[in-house]
């Protein structure tokens, strides 16, 4: 028997609904590993209520990967969208408030300042994200294990060699272990312990040169030596991981990525190794290598999607008996939301016009977008000035009143959010793409 087809409204109405994205009534979300894992050992005991700070688990390295956390949390949702990419931090907030009914960015900002159940630190591609604390152990496990040159700044500017990289990551473990430090505090730390050189002006970046040693930043915080403190003013702190998850350890490599590659599977998929390795930055021989392993041991099983070859969890092949109802309404996704950056194939999310108006070059996030019953169909801006919020949205269609009406409800709600007053445009957005 020949791998189960799915159409690409199947696969939009389980990705929209397992991303929270779906009509109201098809939101779903699991808050757990969609499939037992093979790894660590699941802690004991009853789960964190709303709030409490995560469990340290059994031992150091042994975290529950796979621990129950608390329906409608920042740190659930961030759990089932496998991370929120957060450079631009009130779009994180934006994208994990629209996924929990009544929430506002200051729940995401408790969460992640008071209550630590949400960390922020180097994820995917070595971007910038918000992920739950008690998956710490997961996510450097996994992308500490990444092969050398992938997404995470590890000497791949050719500016450290591989033991030059390794004393910057323990020398920030070292120094950060009960701080919080700026980068420039960081850098002195980090000289004093490795040698003058990490101190070197040699990396350019943004119109000046910063220190030798941020090079491997993301790795640092890839192999858990550091995570963002609280911003001290205007300025960024680093601290250690252990301050958020105390006990912390990075889980078993090999453990870690097979329960990656499920989570992954599960609210992205139909997908393939090229797909997977695009979102991590990292080989795609090295992905293919990978999927091969989760399926020899019976983890992922293949599916057509659209007519390529593709992937998903063992027994995860059920599709929406009506994926065109489930698909249906009308959504604002601020920059670098999860969902437009993970589905994948690119040209069937962003259809028609949508892939050169809503895409920089082919790369997704850079843009807010507009999305009308799971497809991007325009894009949109905000302008923030006290609590008046300028939202500009340019639709690529002309949008039917139902619609409008729709898209005004989703404005508003973003107000909510935010904590402002949003006021709708509809018409062109000037501003280009973000950095």
């Amino acid at each position: 028997m020949g791998a189960r087809t799915m159409t690409w409204g199947q696969a939009s109405a389980r990705r929209l609904a397992r991303s929270g994205l779906a009509a109201p009534e098809a939101r779903t979300g699991p808050a757990t590993d969609p499939a037992p894992a093979t790894g660590p050992a699941p802690a004991t005991g009853p789960a964190p209520a709303t709030g409490a700070a995560p469990a340290a688990g059994p031992a150091p390295g042994a975290h529950a990967v796979d621990r129950d956390l608390p329906a409608g949390t920042p740190a659930a949702v961030l759990r089932t969208l496998c991370g929120a990419q957060a450079q631009v931090l009130s779009a994180a907030e934006l994208s994990v408030g629209m996924r929990i009914p009544g929430a506002t960015r200051a729940d995401v900002r408790r969460a992640l300042w008071d209550d630590r159940t949400v960390v922020k630190t180097f994820g995917p591609r070595g971007t910038i994200h918000l992920l739950p604390a008690a998956d710490l152990p997961l996510w450097t496990g996994a992308l500490g294990a990444l092969p050398a040159g992938s997404g995470n700044g590890g000497g791949t500017l050719g500016l450290l060699t591989p033991d030059q990289a390794d004393a910057v990551v323990a020398a920030a473990a070292d120094a950060l272990a009960d701080a919080e430090l700026t980068v420039d505090e960081l850098t002195d730390a980090v000289a004093e312990r490795a040698g003058p050189w990490a101190a070197d002006p040699v990396m350019e970046a943004f119109q000046s040169t910063w220190p030798r040693w941020r090079a491997a930043t993301a790795l640092a915080a890839h192999r858990g030596a550091l995570c963002f403190g609280p911003n001290r003013g205007r300025k960024v702190t680093y601290t250690s991981p252990q301050r958020w998850l105390p006990g912390f350890a990075p889980a078993p490599p090999h453990a870690a990525l097979a329960v990656l590659v499920r989570r992954y599977l599960h609210a992205y998929g139909p997908a393939t190794p090229q797909d997977f390795a695009r979102w991590l930055a990292a080989p795609a021989g090295w992905a293919r290598d990978l999927f091969a392993a989760r399926a020899r041991a019976g983890e992922i099983e293949p599916v057509e999607l659209a007519g390529v070859a593709s992937w998903v969890v063992a027994g995860d092949t059920g599709v929406p008996e009506a994926p065109a109802e489930l698909a249906r309404g009308v959504r604002l996704l601020p920059y670098f939301d999860a969902y437009a950056i993970a589905c994948r194939p690119r040209e069937l999310l962003f259809p028609g016009r949508a892939y050169e108006r809503a895409l920089a070059g082919g790369q997704a996030g850079n843009f807010p977008v507009l999305l009308v019953d799971g497809e991007a169909a325009g894009v949109w801006h905000q302008r923030r000035s006290g609590r008046r919020i300028a939202v500009t949205v340019e639709p690529l269609d002309r949008l039917p009143a139902a619609r409008g009406r729709e898209l005004a409800g989703e404005v508003a709600r973003l107000g909510e959010i935010m904590e402002g007053r949003a006021e709708l445009t509809v018409g062109p957005v000037t501003v280009g793409p973000h950095a």
